[in-house]
């Protein structure tokens, strides 16, 4: 019987607070760190995952890398390659800016950052516009990104050699997820609002006018009617009942805008398959769990952050057929949340977006993991990631129908690990593993080979529609905590 559970244990690791490396690049909390990790193994954590930054690493000049803090924490990491900014989104604690030479190349040319249709720059991130401009001293976008994690496989060879790396989630957007910077804080950004398209910089503006100038259209330009990022669908053109968005030039625009991310993740992850290619580890991506405006026809805030998602249209399952080439795994966002815990007026629905991104995964054959949008401490965020992990429940007699390959938690703290939270936290755990102990042997990793022949863009769009049932998730948890 306890052969058969183990087919229904999903793995569970924790993210490290975001400060754990300083802003000046040194590892100072050795020992809060060593005593936090003692009690993630006692609840039996199958490991943790760390961000990894290149405002630090590559932060002193160009092409030198310093990963002495980072080789001091190394134990049993996760390792996100995070190539953007940390500051100005939800749960930003620390500052850490890309760095400094790169932010220099945009003070004289401000357009290598993601620009509004108002010229606000987001110094996140790179954009998508520049990944194949030389303007680096002479390195393009995706060539700084690739150097980086070539510095990493070099400087953490003793550590992926060893198993003890077995995840890189590579970043591709701001938060390090693959999206624009569609809804940022730092710009005055509030929830609900439906955030704005982040194109405007001059280099995807010349882009999108070559597009359409190709498509028989030179005369069509960027929207100028959708708004600004705290605005409600109905208050713009672009998104209205019959807007835009319906119309042969918003369907055009809005699949070229999606159409640059995908790209541009598919590009980044054939040079990270490049670069890990035979390490025992999986390559993942992460995707916003963009809840807010599902409800509506337009799913208004989803559109603004790259993801074509219409009550017609699979916006995420186009994603997870450009990930199939390089077989790796989608992690996705609010796994916790419920309905009704949200305000009508957002429109929102977390747990139909969750069942439509994890079905769209699943029919690609993805491995599948997810991860919490706020620390909760309570059991009724755990069920509702237990109903997740598992979404027909336990399978006595072998694996399940669908399972998730693994969960993290976010984010390790002093309030999680104290009394009753650590106690209910223990018990998610061990309902995580189906009530087994930790196992170390689950879902092994094969050498990573070379990723397959890139996926036409047409072939990946024929995916979109129609737009599939999700698969059947149950409503509550049969192994609650």
């Amino acid at each position: 019987m306890a052969g058969n559970l183990l087919s229904n244990y999903v793995q569970v690791y924790v993210m490290l607070p975001l400060d754990v490396i300083t802003v000046d690049n040194t590892f100072e909390k050795a020992d809060e760190t060593r005593v936090q990790l003692q009690k993630l193994v006692e609840a039996g954590a199958d490991g943790v995952m760390i961000d990894v930054w290149w405002g630090l690493v590559e932060g002193k000049a160009p092409g030198v890398y310093d990963w002495s803090a980072y080789k001091q924490v190394f134990k049993l990491l996760q390792a996100i390659m995070s190539c953007h900014q940390c500051g100005g989104n939800v749960g930003d604690i620390v500052n850490i800016p890309i760095p400094q030479w790169v932010r220099d190349v945009g003070e004289a040319n401000p357009d290598i950052f993601y620009t509004n249709r108002r010229k606000m720059r987001n110094i996140e991130y790179l954009t998508i516009g520049v990944d194949d401009q030389p303007l680096f001293q002479g390195r393009t976008a995706i060539q700084l990104y690739a150097d980086y994690m070539k510095s990493f496989r070099e400087n953490m060879a003793e550590f992926l050699d060893a198993g003890v790396i077995v995840d890189i989630e590579v970043g591709l957007g701001p938060a390090g997820e693959m999206r624009y910077p569609s809804y940022p804080q730092s710009q005055g950004w509030v929830y609900p609002g439906v955030g704005e398209f982040i194109c405007y910089d001059k280099y995807l503006e010349a882009d999108f006018k070559a597009a359409a100038t190709k498509a028989g259209h030179p005369e069509w330009e960027l929207p100028d009617d959708a708004g600004e990022y705290n605005d409600t669908p109905e208050k713009t053109q672009f998104f209205a009942d019959n807007g835009t968005y319906q119309t042969e030039k918003g369907k055009f625009f809005l699949t070229w805008y999606s159409n640059k991310l995908i790209k541009h993740g598919d590009k980044i992850l054939d040079e990270a398959n490049k670069v890990f290619l035979g390490c025992r580890v999986q390559l993942a991506i992460k995707i916003s769990g963009i809840h807010w405006w599902y409800r509506v026809p337009n799913h208004a805030a989803e559109l603004t952050a790259g993801y074509y998602n219409l009550d017609d249209r699979d916006g995420y399952r186009t994603i997870a057929h450009m990930l199939t080439r390089h077989r790796a795994s989608m992690n996705f966002t609010c796994a916790e949340m419920r309905d009704n815990e949200q305000s009508s007026e957002a429109k929102s629905a977390p747990e139909e977006l969750v069942q439509q991104v994890l079905s769209a995964g699943w029919r690609e054959g993805l491995n599948i993991a997810c991860e919490n949008a706020l620390s909760r401490y309570d059991a009724t965020a755990y069920n509702t990631i237990l109903r997740n992990a598992r979404p027909q429940g336990i399978n006595k007699n072998g694996p399940p129908e669908h399972k998730l390959y693994g969960f993290t938690y976010l984010r390790v703290s002093n309030e999680l690990l104290e009394g009753q939270n650590y106690a209910t936290f223990k018990t998610f755990v061990r309902r995580m593993h189906a009530n087994l102990d930790y196992n170390a042997n689950i879902d092994p990793l094969a050498p990573m080979e070379r990723s397959k022949p890139e996926i036409p863009i047409e072939q990946i769009l024929e995916v979109a529609q129609p737009k599939l049932e999700p698969f059947p998730f149950i409503e509550n948890t049969d192994l609650p905590v």
